[in-house]
């Protein structure tokens, strides 16, 4: 058998993730490769935690991206900040949630779930009563942006909280950052994380971190190893540091660097309060062809991420057909639910350079047509004229 070179279909990428990539991005991955420690590559990495700190809204020192997706960001929180024995309380109102408990468990620290409705953002409330049950409690984890459900959280209100009660804070931004509002600095986040495929349309594989000087305290001040050892700050910050010195400490990815510097460029070109307001304008626009079909919104208005769109569906409609013959017949992809919202909502996200009136309004003419051709029950014709009414307006 001989096999060929592969050359993959040209789609449209409106699910969760990833973000369909933008071309002046794939072109700067194609850039040639340089050494990890090439004075040149060391003045890029300068420029690429310069460009982070302003997407994250932040001064701190310690803001870099992790050699690795955005679960490994997730990971390099937990492992730095958890020690065996450390109470943990971690919010979780869907899927990303249930993954921090897993982190704070396989760290060795006791998770102390605070539990909200999927689809519902976490509730100040239930997190307060949470931290007064738990006085020894030392971190308080919680997802800004639910990618599973696409509901958002006040992160500010739940940080305040945490710091009221003298714990730290991890964030989950995955979804958030480059598309919601999201201050570091001015809201106080102790340790966030992200991912380069959703709103910042790089591709997969890069997580950006950010750590505080609290942050950087307790992790040089651990009484054990951090147990991993590619993952331990105290080792990768050498290599991340500030000044042109670096010490060896693994191979950089680098051409997909490049790549993230480029989006950063791109972010930093448009303005992020720009780029704030544009995830909102084509959310409004979607909003009104999803609404003038007869669907519906998972997530109430407050509640709901601009970037990342729960719908519901007609009942009887068979949900997997209806992607399968979006992606055959349009190369459009949409996703699917997550745990218990499998079979139950579709997600379609508007990230980063996806998130453009030209997508909007494929989208919403093609799940039409395709919705209509099933014999579904909705408002045939009127999606795409309502959203142009919304770009009017």
């Amino acid at each position: 058998m001989t096999i060929s070179s592969f050359h993959p279909p040209v789609r449209t990428l409106m699910g969760p993730g990833p973000s369909d990539v933008n071309p002046r991005v794939l072109e700067a991955m194609a850039r040639p490769t340089i050494g990890h420690l090439d004075p040149a590559f060391v003045g890029m990495m300068d420029e690429t935690k310069t460009l982070l700190k302003y997407a994250f809204q932040t001064e701190n020192k310690l803001t870099m991206p992790v050699s690795a997706p955005g679960s490994a960001g997730m990971e390099t929180c937990f492992a730095n900040l958890v020690e065996p024995g450390d109470k943990v309380i971690v919010c979780q109102n869907g899927v990303f949630g249930g993954r921090m408990k897993e982190n704070v468990e396989r760290c060795g620290g006791e998770a102390i779930m605070v539990l909200d409705d999927w689809g519902k953002p976490v509730d100040p409330d239930k997190l307060e009563t949470a931290l007064a049950e738990n006085s020894d409690a030392k971190i308080v984890a919680f997802v800004h942006a639910e990618t599973s459900t696409g509901a958002i959280s006040d992160a500010q209100v739940l940080v305040s909280l945490a710091h009221k009660y003298d714990c730290l804070t991890i964030v989950d931004a995955v979804t958030s950052l480059g598309g919601s509002p999201l201050k570091v600095d001015k809201w106080e986040i102790d340790a966030i994380y992200s991912g380069t495929q959703k709103c910042l349309s790089c591709t997969p594989g890069i997580s950006p971190v950010s750590f505080n000087e609290r942050a950087i305290e307790k992790i040089q001040n651990r009484k054990t190893k951090v147990q991993s050892w590619f993952m331990d700050l105290n080792l990768v910050m050498d290599y991340w540091g500030d000044g042109g010195s670096r010490s060896y400490h693994h191979t950089a990815p680098i051409n997909a660097l490049y790549g993230l510097h480029e989006s950063l460029v791109i972010l930093q070109e448009e303005g992020l309060e720009n780029a704030w307001a544009r995830h909102d304008n084509n959310h409004q626009a979607l909003k009104a062809g999803v609404e003038a079909m007869g669907l519906s919104f998972f997530v109430d208005e407050a509640d709901r991420l601009p970037q990342l769109n729960a719908i519901q569906f007609p009942e009887g409609t068979d949900e997997a057909k209806v992607r399968s013959e979006l992606l055959n017949r349009y190369s459009l992809e949409i996703g699917a639910g997550l745990g218990p919202m499998a079979g139950k909502i579709w997600r379609i996200g508007l990230m980063g350079f996806a998130s453009n009136q030209k997508n909007v309004l494929n989208c919403l003419g093609a799940l039409d047509a395709v919705l209509t051709d099933m014999g579904a029950d909705i408002n045939s014709g009127k999606a795409v004229n309502a959203a142009m009414a919304s770009y009017s307006s």
